[in-house]
């Protein structure tokens, strides 16, 4: 049976009342952190913390997020960095404006469209992955400069001093650093000079609690506090980047280091109930596919149906699947392709695609769009939110790809450095590193950027910054992203409900409906009965989120990944 549109469209032209949480609700299953005048969300303490003492300090959200990204180079290097790139979405309340900033990585200039390819016409892993071609220009040092120096309030010496702190005196191992330096140990010390600052002298593992110092890279913050961009992309530094990256097989050229520029970009906006949705827009695929799935269910009346019932999940799944399809067709760095952005994210268009879900069975992924895949991307991303008591939010998602990114230290710089080639498709209609299919849009050029499933946003109410969000987490970033907006707006739930509430999530190939375990059985069950291959699945996500009330500001950390933090003043 198909639920007629007609029947289940909302028509409310004003928010639809979310309750807003007081700062102590009995009702609550999971309580928010409060703070009065501003809030940092990230996904480790330490970063956060150094946000928020530039808050104190009388920075501004922008002048917070830089030195949080700086910060996170430091203490969650297998994604924190300055060797990637990544995405920011700034908004200002005065004037009342919000703008994308574009600091993704981007292809050598010598790079080709097979340059991955093999004798036998297939793509080799391994040169995506670990070798110097895997090396997209680094961004992150640039991105952060421009946010700085257009919107901030501070200087580049004053936002890095913390990390620069960090990098010099140590940080204390953390359970969690210390497991993921272990578990990633062979990819890692496969290149000696990163296993000279990631292992001990013996070859042996840092234990929690012991200090681990990075003296290097405390130099190279130190030349980028000096310098600016200059001094990463042109001297000492960019030198030795191009060396370690030439030695390793690269294409990399101090030229390409040179020549990179960040984008400022208008942000995609969709209307969800009366709120304002505003994401990244591409290169990122992230903004255009959580409005487009948006858009196919606000014909429902999802908070009748309620919060992660088999009948709403299924209505979600039905529209992930049909905006990963399109991801897989229409999406890539709009630079080189005519990206259809406002076909995609248009209302008709929703209405058409909802037309073909029917409520009570689950259409097969090979009648939906068949033929060509969309790749899996690393869910080794970090995201943080900022918000300062003037109004201004930051919303930033940055990344090395995989965990450690190649991997590759360039020697004498402490810089960890990407692998963000794997995220081009390196033989369109193949599945890439994260089993995410992509086409033509997304080949490989040179100078170009690679698709991206990162997902920066912001809703806003009124006018104002309400929800600031984003995840790590590949292609799960976006459906990640959709359901913490969905479990606030549609289900009244408070920002920490919604962060610790199960996730799905379907990418259209593979026809799987992931699930996390907490997921009730007997909703599983249903959904089975709907006709979904349901998959319990690893964790998806790690959400840093604000929300901003007129009860005050309120936050919290995914309890997904250990040792993030939210923290306000």
């Amino acid at each position: 049976m198909v639920i007629p549109l007609t029947t289940l469209t909302v028509t409310t032209s004003v928010p639809v009342q979310a309750k807003e949480p007081s700062i102590y609700s009995h009702m609550a299953t999971a309580q928010p952190i409060w703070a009065k005048h501003g809030m940092v969300s990230s996904q480790e303490a330490l970063a956060t913390q150094a946000g928020v003492e530039i808050l104190k300090q009388g920075g501004n959200a922008v002048d917070a997020a830089v030195a949080v990204g700086f910060s996170l180079a430091v203490t969650l290097p297998r994604a924190g960095n300055i060797g990637g790139g990544g995405f920011m979405l700034v908004h200002l309340a005065n004037p009342k404006k919000t703008i994308a900033i574009d600091y993704r990585e981007m292809a050598p200039s010598s790079a080709h469209r097979n340059i991955f390819i093999g004798d036998d016409g297939e793509p080799v892993k391994k040169l995506s992955r670990e070798h110097g071609l895997a090396i997209g220009v680094p961004g992150t040092v640039m991105g952060m400069e421009l946010a700085l120096e257009k919107y901030g309030t501070m200087t580049m010496k004053q936002v890095t001093q913390a990390a620069i702190d960090m990098a010099q005196n140590g940080i204390e191992v953390t359970p969690d650093l210390q497991s993921s330096l272990a578990g990633l140990k062979r990819r890692i010390a496969q290149w000696p000079s990163s296993a000279e600052i990631f292992y001990k002298a013996d070859g042996s593992n840092y234990q929690a609690g012991e200090i681990l110092k990075q003296p290097e890279l405390a130099h190279s913050l130190g030349l980028i506090a000096k310098s600016g961009s200059k001094g990463f992309y042109q001297g000492e530094t960019a030198e030795k980047i191009v060396a370690a990256i030439g030695a390793a097989g690269g294409i990399m050229t101090l030229d390409d280091l040179k020549n990179y520029k960040v984008i400022e970009r208008e942000p995609v906006v969709g209307d969800y109930r009366g709120y304002q949705v505003v994401s990244m827009p591409p290169p990122s695929s992230g903004g255009i596919h959580i409005i487009e799935m948006l858009n196919m269910l606000e014909a429902y009346p999802i908070d009748k149906l309620g919060h992660n019932t088999a009948a709403t999940l299924h209505l979600m799944t039905e529209a992930m699947k049909r905006a990963y399809a399109d991801r897989s067709e229409y999406l890539g760095d709009p630079d080189f392709y005519d990206v259809p952005v406002k076909a995609l994210i248009s209302k008709d268009y929703a209405k058409q695609l909802a037309k073909q879900i029917s409520a009570d069975k689950a259409t097969p992924s090979s009648e939906i769009k068949p033929g060509k895949l969309a790749p899996y991307e690393s869910d080794q991303t970090t995201h943080y939110s900022v918000v300062d008591k003037w109004g201004n939010a930051v919303s930033n998602t940055y990344t090395l790809n995989f965990s450690y990114g190649s991997g590759l230290v360039a020697k004498g710089t402490g810089i960890l450095l990407n692998n963000e080639m794997d995220d081009f498709s390196a033989k369109p209609g193949t599945p890439n590193g994260y089993g995410l299919v992509g086409g033509e849009a997304n080949a490989v050029e040179a100078n170009k950027r690679p698709l991206s499933s990162m997902s920066p946003t912001i809703v806003m109410k009124d006018g104002k910054p309400y929800i600031v969000t984003g995840s790590p987490g590949g292609s799960r970033i976006i459906t990640t992203t959709m359901q913490i907006i969905m479990n606030v707006i549609d289900h009244n739930l408070n920002i920490a409900e919604a962060t610790y509430a199960p996730r799905v999530h379907h990418q259209w190939l593979p026809d799987l409906l992931r699930v996390e375990h907490t997921l009730n059985q007997d909703t599983q069950t249903i959904l089975k009965a709907k006709g979904h291959e349901v998959k319990v699945n690893n964790a998806i996500g790690s959400t840093q989120s604000i929300m901003v009330s007129e009860q005050g500001i309120f936050g919290a950390s995914d309890p997904r990944r250990a040792g993030s933090q939210t923290l306000g003043y």
